[in-house]
């Protein structure tokens, strides 16, 4: 099971921007999905293969409609389009009030999302990445989130963001795990929070939350850092020239890809290797997957595994890696 759900308890922490980032780095083939019930963003600030404008149709919106009469994992990747720079997405609604052709399928769509990592045909296998969007009490995705492997919740670092994640978390653990100690804790999904902060504090900031995630029974801790970069952000949407691969935002993104595969690793690596993109899979205690083959990838960001990592604040993790080339600024010429 390799279906991975982000989401924000309020607000706008950057939810978008991040799943973005971490499914671009993803080093195994990646299906990034845009499960937003208030609708997605991806259709207004992305730019797609070869500079072409997405469809709002063709995502979401028209998974609905098959959902309703069932659907196959493999099904999701008639209804995905690239990226410029090879991206795989489903788009997002375009309002919410789109969201009531999913009414009863939230479930449904978690299990395809949580089986494509285990398809045997190889060519179809792929990890989720999920935009949740806000994931309040009255969401709808309830049904979706226990088919997730990680459940990571997005936030910034001022104190009412922190108390209102803490107390997310603890609500969803309740809800998800129940009360119970001990093995209940380690039921999926794991839920895990990721800041966004300013690089050069966010290290000390990142280990004085996890003490008080912890110290507070929330069931969550810190699992990385993503560094407040609005250029990054903006390059990585392909509204912005640069070397992208150089920004504190990829930087602090592949730090994060390493240690949750270092961390969750028995979570994410799913049975058999389905997903691995031909990398072997090795047995448990192994050490870290490899890297990806040498040569060129789809979407190589030039010189990303040379760039330094950000500060951090636990013990250092491999660094993986399947970088990723945006396109164009909207409206650029080729």
């Amino acid at each position: 099971m390799a279906l991975i759900a982000l989401a924000a308890d309020k607000g706008a922490p950057g939810v978008t921007t991040t799943a973005v980032a971490l499914a671009a780095l993803w080093p195994r083939r990646v299906l990034l999905a845009e499960t937003d019930p208030a609708g997605g963003d991806l259709v207004y600030r992305s730019v797609g293969e070869g500079g072409r404008t997405l469809d709002p149709g063709t995502g979401m919106l028209s998974l609905a409609a098959t959902a309703r009469r069932g659907i196959a994992a493999e099904q999701l990747w008639d209804h995905a389009q690239p990226l410029a720079g090879g991206l795989d997405v489903l788009v997002g609604l375009a309002a919410s009030e789109q969201a009531g052709g999913l009414t009863g399928q939230w479930g449904a769509l978690g299990r395809a999302f949580a089986e494509l990592a285990q398809s045997p045909h190889q060519e179809a296998a792929a990890d989720v990445l999920a935009d949740c969007g806000r994931l309040d009490a009255g969401s709808p995705l309830g049904p979706l989130l226990p088919h997730a492997a990680l459940l990571l919740l997005v936030s910034r670092v001022q104190p009412e963001n922190i108390a209102h994640v803490r107390d997310r978390a603890a609500a969803l653990h309740a809800k998800l795990h129940g009360q119970q100690r001990g093995t209940a804790q380690l039921a999926q999904p794991r839920i895990g929070v990721v800041l966004i902060a300013d690089s050069q504090a966010g290290g000390r900031v990142a280990g004085q939350v996890n003490e008080m995630l912890i110290a507070s029974g929330s069931g969550a801790h810190v699992v990385g850092l993503i560094a407040e970069d609005p250029v990054g952000a903006e390059q990585l949407a392909g509204r912005r020239r640069g070397r992208l691969d150089r920004s504190l935002l990829v930087r602090s993104a592949r730090k994060v890809v390493a240690d949750l595969h270092q961390t969750y690793r028995a979570e994410l690596v799913p049975s058999g290797g389905a997903a691995t993109g031909g990398h072997p899979v090795p047995p448990q205690g192994a050490g870290p997957l490899p890297g990806p083959p040498p040569g060129p990838l789809p979407g190589v960001l030039p010189g990303a595994g040379a760039a330094p990592p950000p500060p951090q604040y636990g013990p250092p993790a491999p660094q993986y890696g399947r970088p990723w080339q945006p396109g164009p600024p909207s409206g650029a010429t080729r």
